[in-house]
């Protein structure tokens, strides 16, 4: 029989690394899903309080928004936990961000300072994503972080 005293618990895995650029691009994530989440929120209390012409496409863009804020938010945690997917996911969404910022500089939506202020961190966030370190971070096949 062995003695239980002689087990040595399992020595705990090292953390995988993550580099500086992944780290800046999860900030750039973190404050994309902070703002559509604020706006959601806020476009959320607008529907509560005040009329609109239109109620339906009201509720309608107040849920796109809430959808958008939860996909940054779960893309946010899938590249923190270094899943591949996550890669694809954000440059989705840089791609979208880039549309509304072209739609921002025709006068479509907002404005020129509205342009910049979404297509300059979508551009940084799609370059990042596709950082060599990020790629190579993020494309280990880890069996074991799939839970």
């Amino acid at each position: 029989m062995t003695d239980p005293s002689d087990q040595r618990p399992a020595e705990p895995r090292p953390a995988p690394s993550r580099p500086p650029l992944l780290i800046a691009l999860a900030v750039i994530l973190a404050l994309e899903a902070a703002l559509v989440t604020g706006l959601a929120v806020w476009l959320l209390y607008e529907l509560l309080t005040t009329t609109t012409r239109s109620y339906t496409t009201a509720v309608a863009i107040t849920i796109l928004v809430a959808l958008g804020a939860a996909w940054l938010i779960a893309t946010l945690v899938g590249i923190l936990r270094l899943h591949a997917w996550a890669r694809a996911s954000i440059v989705t969404i840089q791609i979208l961000m880039i549309a509304v910022a072209v739609g921002s500089f025709q006068g479509l939506v907002g404005g020129p300072d509205v342009g910049w202020a979404l297509l300059v961190p979508a551009v940084i966030a799609g370059v990042l994503a596709l950082a060599p370190s990020v790629v190579r971070a993020t494309g280990r096949r880890n069996t074991e972080s799939h839970e």
